[in-house]
């Protein structure tokens, strides 16, 4: 396939040519792909001609200025060296034009000025079928890691904000942050390479850098303030820094999550092949108001409530009749003062959560709740954890019942207009204006 550019195109061979959109250095540059950073050296495909595995750009100008080679997308390569090697061996078999479309510069000019270039990109079958099996590679490697460190016992971190120490399993920390913190890098099994990710984060806390917006402050104080008042405690989801540490970016050839999650589902409309009979929900998944325990079924989470800790939330909704925002209020209630180490029934203050747990079983005040005035409380509304999947699973008790509450029905009289003439003279607006008019 030969492309002819325009006459005054200036030369590809030019010093100053760019061959991508540039960028500042976020992370060490892996093998074109996320992921660890390799070590293999990258090989020149038609030369002896070698750098180290950081040195991308230093290959691919090498590339282009003594080979007049273009590599289409190289950041879309997951294992550049493997690709590297592979086409290395394959132009030792045969010519280069049998693979590469030709690019032909300065094509109306005289032959002397003209200059042909090589373009190796994915409309070749074989280099598509390649990017997809190295594609393929990493991401069975990727989830590979992520099971690795599912099953890692040994994991061992301070918090990042109030420097407590967990152990056993990641998961225990990054659902204490998010839980006593607000601050959520996303589901425990949508992460790899967590140990890294969380030296990226701790590194920024250190420099004083918000994580969120990467403003640089003085101090830790002013840092903390800033965090809580913008609320910057999260990520960045624009910083491609973290990309490599999801592994929803390893799914797709060439796809980053933002555009998987972007596809439109309308594309999948007039396939007629569909089969919808394995479809399975995402389970939603409940916290208990006094522990970690968690349930895919509410029946199970209710059940646990009352068992472990003697909390009878059916029976509080019953007893008060509470209606459907009053149980949304007291759920955000408690769940906020257990946040704030407090006691909901007698409001003592204690130095943790485990203390005022203890407390609240050994006191007896497991079902006592204050006065209704105390979080029967317009700011109650909003959750106390965003994603907080219990308030989806409370009911009204009239709707379950079928019956309606007749003390706080309110009549409705319908105004009769089968005068409205007499109506308009009569009416309060009209009485105004002729008073107004009379003092006038």
């Amino acid at each position: 396939c030969v492309f002819l550019c325009n006459d005054n195109k200036r030369s590809l061979r030019e010093q100053d040519s760019i061959l991508e959109p540039l960028c500042f250095p976020e992370s060490p540059a892996g093998g074109g792909g996320g992921g660890a950073a390799g070590a293999e050296p990258l090989l020149c495909l038609l030369c002896a001609e070698s750098v180290g595995p950081r040195d991308r750009d230093v290959l691919l100008r090498h590339v282009l200025l003594q080979h007049r080679l273009v590599i289409a997308d190289v950041k879309l390569i997951a294992d550049l060296p493997k690709y590297l090697l592979y086409w290395k061996g394959r132009f030792l078999e045969q010519p280069l034009t049998d693979f590469c479309s030709v690019i032909k510069t300065n094509s109306t000019g005289p032959v002397e000025k003209q200059e042909e270039y090589f373009l190796l990109c994915d409309i070749l079958p074989e280099d598509r079928l390649l990017r997809e099996k190295l594609q393929q590679k990493r991401l069975e490697e990727i989830l590979e890691q992520q099971q690795k460190e599912r099953d890692d016992s040994s994991f061992q971190r301070l918090c990042m904000f109030c420097s407590e120490e967990f152990t056993g399993n990641r998961s225990s920390l990054l659902n204490h942050m998010a839980r006593e913190h607000s601050f959520s890098i996303g589901l425990p099994d949508n992460i790899v390479y967590c140990n890294e990710f969380l030296d990226a984060l701790q590194s920024k806390l250190d420099n004083l850098q918000c994580l969120y917006c990467e403003k640089t402050f003085r101090d830790k104080t002013t840092l903390k303030d800033h965090m809580r008042k913008k609320a910057h405690r999260r990520i960045n989801a624009g910083n491609r820094e973290y990309d490599r540490f999801y592994v929803i970016n390893y799914l797709e050839l060439g796809k980053t999550w933002e555009e998987v999650q972007s596809e439109d589902d309308r594309d999948l409309v007039d396939d007629e092949d569909d089969d919808w009979s394995d479809w399975r929900a995402h389970p939603v998944c409940a916290v208990c108001l006094f522990c970690d325990q968690q349930s895919e079924t509410m029946d199970k989470i209710y059940t646990h409530m009352q068992e472990a800790h003697g909390f009878d939330l059916h029976r509080l909704r019953t007893d008060l009749n509470l209606k459907f925002y009053q149980q949304v209020k007291l759920v955000n209630f408690i769940r906020r003062e257990i946040h704030q180490s407090r006691c909901y029934g007698c409001q003592e203050r204690f130095g943790c959560r485990a203390e005022v747990l203890e407390h609240i079983v050994a006191a007896g005040h497991v079902m006592k709740l204050p006065e209704t005035s105390a979080w029967d409380q317009p700011q109650y509304y909003f959750p106390t954890y965003e994603n907080d999947a219990l308030l989806c699973t409370l009911t009204d008790s009239d709707g379950e019942s079928g019956g309606t509450d007749r003390s706080e029905d309110v009549p409705v009289i319908a105004e009769d207009i089968s005068n409205l003439h007499t109506l308009k003279q009569t009416s309060v607006l009209k009485q105004l204006l002729r008073n107004r008019s009379s003092c006038s």
